[in-house]
């Protein structure tokens, strides 16, 4: 009885109370990211639009000579701040793949197919609409996932909605998230300095060199991870993904004592959660669109082709996929989650705001062709948010006591 009580503490300690902490600060946080979103956008669509776009045009070198980092200041926060939100993102993968829902093959299997049916068909109504025309680089936008404002809109629905539902969605966007990281690494990569690219390696294998002597405070790291992010930024691969990798590298079971990896994801979290994310929001949610700007989208491939595949894409490709895993027996619901709740939270799934956001930006060097692309992603993630909101509702209604006795008649 003792060791069964320890292990379902070690277990609450390990796997709940971090998934508990993660839900409730992507929550609030998907509440702020939404401010910041609405701010961006009045602010480009009022008499000081001017002052918007001088401001995140506004060029920042750092240092001098040709080796000096430089950035507007919007690249500033896209491949600078962002880091740490990516860095987070790897911290989160590396805790679900050991200690979390991932870390078992017959649980992760089911957001690992769903997840996968939720990149292939968006990418797929995205070209069925768009074809291979100037827009087609901009594939990879509807395939992402916002956890963030995905569990702020969950959270908005309160008790109603099961853990298990809660714990599929996370599960399904951290799996997404792997494959979005994936695409922006090979898909959207101009040219490599294998040069750059090999120091940042080198950084890298000096990370682990540290943890191999065993040293366990954090500031080394974080001199090192400073380094590799210089390094990435010039090597032409995208400078986040020295973020990701970092986080896949901490030790997501305590070293020397220490619980290295949920110390970092507690102060780093809220970071970025209520500044880094909604200050991305900030810089680039902000589209004008006046002057026959919605008219063009209206009118546009790229934006229709960007909301279908978000709207229509996720949610048939990750509804279907997991109704089909779980019917056919290959992977099974977390527990509390019903069958009828699955296209709920596909549609949830639709709302691919800050990553597609970010590929957007990656994807397209014209103005014109990143607002088409902002204004259907904005398109398709409010009407995923509508759609999955209603189907959960409808869901976990509860029958009533009349329309019940019917039903047994």
């Amino acid at each position: 009885m003792l060791t069964q009580w320890r292990l379902r503490r070690q277990a609450r300690e390990v796997i709940v109370e971090p998934l508990r902490a993660f839900l409730r600060a992507e929550s609030a946080g998907g509440i702020v990211l939404l401010g910041a979103a609405v701010v961006a956008l009045v602010w480009a669509n009022s008499r000081a639009s001017g002052g918007y776009q001088a401001l995140w045009d506004t060029e920042l070198t750092l240092g001098t000579g040709p080796l000096a980092p430089s950035h507007d200041l919007r690249g500033w926060v896209n491949d600078g701040l962002m880091v740490l939100f990516f860095f987070v993102i790897g911290l989160e993968i590396k805790r679900e793949l050991v200690t979390g829902e991932l870390r078992e093959l017959r649980v992760a299997a089911l957001p690992a197919l769903a997840a996968v049916g939720g990149v292939v068909l968006p990418a797929a109504v995205f070209f069925g609409i768009v074809g291979t025309g100037d827009g087609a680089a901009g594939w990879g936008i509807p395939v992402a996932t916002d956890i963030a404002f995905a569990i702020g809109v969950l959270a908005v629905l309160g008790s109603r909605i099961p853990t298990g539902v809660k714990v599929f969605l996370v599960s399904v966007a951290i799996v997404d998230d792997i494959i979005a990281i994936g695409i922006i690494a090979v898909f959207y990569t101009d040219s490599i300095a294998l040069g750059w690219l090999g120091a940042a390696a080198a950084g890298l294998l000096l990370v682990l060199v540290l943890r191999r002597f065993g040293v366990s405070a954090i500031w080394p790291y974080a001199i090192v991870g400073l380094a590799i992010w210089y390094a990435t930024d010039f090597s032409g691969v995208h400078a986040t993904i020295a973020g990701v990798a970092l986080g896949l590298l901490t030790p997501a079971r305590p070293f020397r004592g220490r619980e290295v990896l949920d110390q970092l994801e507690r102060r780093l979290h809220g970071v970025t959660a209520f500044a880094v994310v909604p200050l991305f929001a900030l810089a680039n949610a902000g589209v004008d669109l006046r002057g026959g700007v919605l008219a063009d989208a209206a009118g546009s491939r790229l934006a229709w082709g960007v909301a279908a595949g978000l709207l229509v894409g996720k949610t048939l490709g990750i509804g279907l996929v997991t109704v089909l895993a779980h019917r056919s027996g290959v992977a099974s619901l977390p527990a509390g989650m019903a069958s009828r709740q699955v296209w709920g939270v596909a549609a949830l799934a639709g709302i691919g705001f800050t990553v597609s956001l970010f590929i957007a930006e990656l994807a397209f060097a014209d103005p014109v062709l990143v607002d088409r692309a902002k204004v259907g992603i904005f398109a398709g993630s409010g009407a995923s948010a509508a759609l999955g909101v209603t189907l959960l509702l409808l869901a976990t209604r509860r029958p009533t006591p009349a329309s019940g006795s019917r039903a047994r008649g």
